[in-house]
């Protein structure tokens, strides 16, 4: 499993957007309780320019590590990049609302399965700049 994420952790780094969401969904499908791996995956989707399909992924990682640092980061952010381009936002799961949507089984839906939802609005405007810095970057 680590050898998976590293080779899609470098994949990305390449710039094969497509080739790392196979790698990073390899991994998230065969361990559903990996945050890192959908984090991955939200990655994929900033890279794509899909800053609310990027939201849904982070708050089901959320739902599985309530506590992961990249996560909560990437969530505020996100949060502030949407709420900026006229979305509607929903607050992110408390730790106790996460392990519920854990318990359910939420953690193992496809995005935007998990209960959490960015609503109207015009679509993601941010340009390549404003999606490094969601993502953690500089």
């Amino acid at each position: 499993m680590i050898e998976l994420m590293l080779q899609a952790e470098q994949t990305l780094g390449l710039g094969l957007v497509d080739q790392a969401e196979k790698l990073y969904a390899q991994a998230a499908a065969a361990d559903p309780h990996n945050a890192i791996a959908i984090i991955g995956l939200a990655r994929v989707q900033l890279e794509r320019g899909d800053q609310a399909g990027s939201h849904a992924l982070v708050l089901r990682a959320l739902a599985v590590d309530p506590e992961n640092a990249m996560a909560l980061r990437m969530e505020a952010r996100l949060r502030e990049v949407l709420a900026g381009a006229g979305h509607r936002v929903s607050p992110p799961p408390s730790p106790a609302a996460a392990a519920g949507l854990q318990r359910r089984g939420a953690a193992g839906q496809g995005a935007g399965g998990d209960g959490f939802r960015v609503c109207g609005g015009p679509q993601a405007g941010a340009g390549p700049g404003d999606q490094r810095r969601a993502a953690g970057g500089a």
